[in-house]
């Protein structure tokens, strides 16, 4: 008997059937069936990532809307992961970028997920690289829409194949960008609310003359002019995107096991800090009393547990007791 294809059978199930699989991988991660469907999915990415970055008002969501419907238009599947601000109390999230979006929710070949961003300052949430995983197998356009927190987006570039930056005209906002180090990320960058005639211009030209200082040599992005409510620059935009893309799946699989790297040592550095957490926290009160020398024992106990000597990690099935270290 054939063994049964899961992405072939997930295919087959269409939305509701996605989103349910979006839902295991929340609740079980690390579930045999969950590991078996993200491994046949990371094998086999037949879409493009397109990460949308920048500040908060700036028009992503509306600039993301306008971008569905012209995949839409093209015979393309499109998947959309939006991530919205959470509260630092509760964790929890209006999940307002979902109603944002002016989107046909009756449309099988469109697929939008949000998700709350947590703890995580990057603009993205700790979901979102399996769910796009997950998403690129399935999807021609996956279009993950980051929180908007300024100087902490640069995260987007463990996630995309390829990164539109977006700013405002007068915003002060392209400034800030540079000096966190965002120039370095972007391969197209857009001026929204381009109706806005003098000013939006102004910010474009300083746009350009701030990345074309920035920016690594010979990847300096272009830098469009649009606006997403009257469809101006629209037309260019996916152009520019299109055009990229050759270029970006061509450096995809180095580019992606980078990003499937520091995924995976985010993923261990969090269980390790939680683990540790709950480890010290009995004594720590008592500790306090004493910050330097507790610091001091403490530490040696911790480069005792895990000493510096590089270690090889041989992954080995979800259903047996862990991942053999050699």
């Amino acid at each position: 008997m054939a063994a049964v294809d899961p992405l072939a059978e997930l295919a087959a199930g269409g939305k509701p059937a996605f989103a349910r699989a979006l839902a295991r991988l929340e609740e079980a991660p690390s579930a045999a069936e969950t590991v078996a469907l993200l491994e046949a999915a990371w094998a086999r990415p037949s879409g493009v990532a397109i990460g949308l970055t920048g500040p908060p008002g700036v028009g992503k969501s509306t600039l993301a809307s306008a971008l569905v419907r012209a995949w839409r238009g093209g015979g393309r599947r499109v998947a959309v992961l939006a991530v919205d601000p959470s509260s630092p109390r509760t964790g929890g999230a209006l999940l307002g970028d979902r109603t944002r979006l002016a989107l046909d929710p009756e449309d099988e070949g469109v697929f939008v997920r949000s998700l709350a961003a947590r703890d995580r300052l990057g603009g993205v949430a700790a979901l979102c690289f399996p769910m796009l995983v997950l998403a690129r197998a399935l999807f021609d356009r996956v279009l993950i829409e980051t929180v908007g927190v300024g100087q902490s987006e640069t995260e987007i570039v463990d996630l995309a194949d390829l990164v539109i930056l977006a700013v405002q005209p007068a915003s002060g906002d392209s400034l800030q960008f540079l000096k966190a180090g965002i120039a370095e990320i972007p391969d197209i960058a857009v001026v929204t609310k381009c109706d806005l005639g003098a000013v939006a211009e102004r910010s474009a030209r300083e746009l350009e003359a701030a990345l074309a200082l920035s920016a690594p040599a010979g990847r300096e992005p272009r830098v469009l002019r649009i606006s997403a409510t009257t469809g101006r620059g629209i037309d260019a935009l996916l152009e520019a995107i299109e055009g990229r893309i050759p270029t970006a799946v061509r450096a995809s699989e180095r580019r992606r096991r980078e990003q499937a790297r520091r995924w995976l040592l985010r993923e261990l550095e969090t269980e390790a800090a939680r683990r540790l957490r709950l480890w010290l926290d009995p004594g720590l009160e008592q500790a306090s009393a004493r910050p330097f020398a507790s610091a001091a024992v403490l530490l040696a106990e911790i480069r005792g547990l895990f000493p510096e000597a590089p270690r090889t990690v041989e992954a080995t099935s979800p259903e047996s007791p862990g991942a053999s270290v050699a």
